[in-house]
């Protein structure tokens, strides 16, 4: 299956769609449910590690994605600072939600 941006790779304007955000939006929130749904389905903490390692390497694919892009049309690189945080909050919080003591 295909990183939901990597489908847009040949035409990045259409990301700045309204429509294209709308949609994305709406991919992200059925991810989350399924995440969700898998959690409530069984209480495996490897599963929920597993998810969990999903979900980091398919925000540091999107974050080379955006990085990539941006050299390529000579933006400034963004500062990962905030992801960097976004990325440790949400694991952290996978740690207290799903008690894997990490």
């Amino acid at each position: 299956m295909k990183n939901k941006l990597e489908i847009f790779k040949n035409a990045p304007l259409l990301l700045d769609e309204p429509e294209v955000q709308q949609l994305l939006a709406y991919c992200e929130r059925l991810e989350d449910e399924l995440v969700e749904f898998k959690f409530e389905k069984t209480n495996n903490k490897e599963l929920i590690m597993l998810d969990m390692l999903k979900e980091v390497v398919k925000s540091c694919s999107a974050i080379r994605q955006q990085e990539m892009e941006h050299e390529r049309f000579g933006y400034e690189l963004p500062d990962y600072s905030e992801a960097i945080r976004s990325l440790s909050s949400y694991i952290f919080e996978m740690n207290r939600n799903s008690k894997l003591r990490l």
